[in-house]
């Protein structure tokens, strides 16, 4: 029996995650869609596909008969309406909240890294498209070698970043350097987002730089290269750029890093392309795709682990 969820948000993210589950998922039921502009493209696809709407937020959601039947809410709104969304649902303790905002307010989740350490916690951040695509090849660093310094550079097309996104700019930056510490194991994590204009647009592309105890650089490339098919299990379109780069700095030259001081090592730079699968979001729209990737596939491990009941 497939497990009931909805979705806040009738956006871009939204009404992607909406189509990935009706045509992937074994395990999810798509039961609702919610938003709040009764004239948004994502509640009319959703009624045209027969799945239930509210245009009343999470307010009118709770008050729906099917409500009861759900067990899983995707949040794909803003960090701001997020913190509101939550303080409602926590009163419903047999919910499980995914949270695809750069709220932050549950703990940090990057399926492959740290999803077991996470595994009754009723409130899910999926940090940030950066953070999803980039935080993978830190911990893989992190697996061989200890990190001093994680800094991730997410260029995304103009064109795939909307209003949610543009106005939590300040969110991402914050969320994602956090979790390059918390979720990657590194000391110290930076990081930057660029807005690409090009016309045409073009594809998500990550650089991960990170400087590590000197380690054996076989292992570390092997550990990314694992970690790559990892994230490729439930987004196609990610892949290496270029092959992974390293660059020794002796003890005698260190590099300054903020809050560490000087520091001595391995760099390793590691250049990534994420390209969308193009369910509802053109095919550049990779930031997006991975979002909604992650979070289906963080959903459907939870009913996989049997932290769902149906009943």
């Amino acid at each position: 029996m497939k497990i009931k969820v909805a979705i806040i948000g009738s956006g871009n993210i939204g009404t992607d995650l909406m189509i990935k589950i009706i045509r992937l998922s074994s395990s999810l039921e798509m039961s609702v869609l919610v938003g709040i502009n009764t004239n948004s493209d994502g509640l009319a696809r959703a009624a045209r596909l027969g799945i239930e709407t509210c245009a009343t937020g999470i307010d009118g959601l709770v008050k729906m008969p099917i409500w009861k039947e759900i067990k899983i809410i995707f949040d794909a709104t803003s960090a701001k309406a997020h913190a509101y969304n939550w303080e409602i649902i926590k009163q419903f303790p047999n919910k499980k909240m995914i949270d695809l905002t750069p709220a932050a307010i549950g703990p940090y989740l990057v399926p492959p890294v740290n999803f077991l350490e996470n595994l009754d916690v009723p409130n899910l951040n999926m940090v940030t498209c950066g953070g999803q695509a980039t935080i993978p090849i830190v911990a893989a660093v992190h697996q061989v070698a200890k990190v001093h310094y994680g800094e991730i550079v997410a260029s995304i097309a103009s064109k795939s970043a909307g209003p949610g996104t543009r106005a939590n700019i300040d969110e991402f930056t914050e969320t994602t350097s956090a979790a390059i510490e918390q979720v990657g194991g590194a000391d110290r994590g930076k990081a930057i987002i660029i807005l690409n204009p090009a016309e045409p647009p073009l594809v998500m592309r990550d650089t991960v730089f990170t400087l590590s105890e000197p380690a054996d650089k076989e292992r570390i490339r092997q550990s990314i290269h694992d970690m790559v098919k990892a994230v490729q299990s439930y987004v196609p379109g990610y892949q290496l750029h270029q092959e992974v780069q390293f660059e020794d700095i002796p003890e005698s030259a260190p590099v300054f890093i903020e809050g560490l001081g000087h520091r001595h090592g391995l760099k390793t730079t590691v250049l990534l392309q994420v390209r969308g699968a193009g369910h509802y979001l053109p095919e550049y729209a990779g930031n997006l795709d991975i979002m909604t990737s992650a979070a289906r596939a963080t959903a459907e491990r939870i009913v996989a682990e049997g932290l769902c009941n149906p009943n």
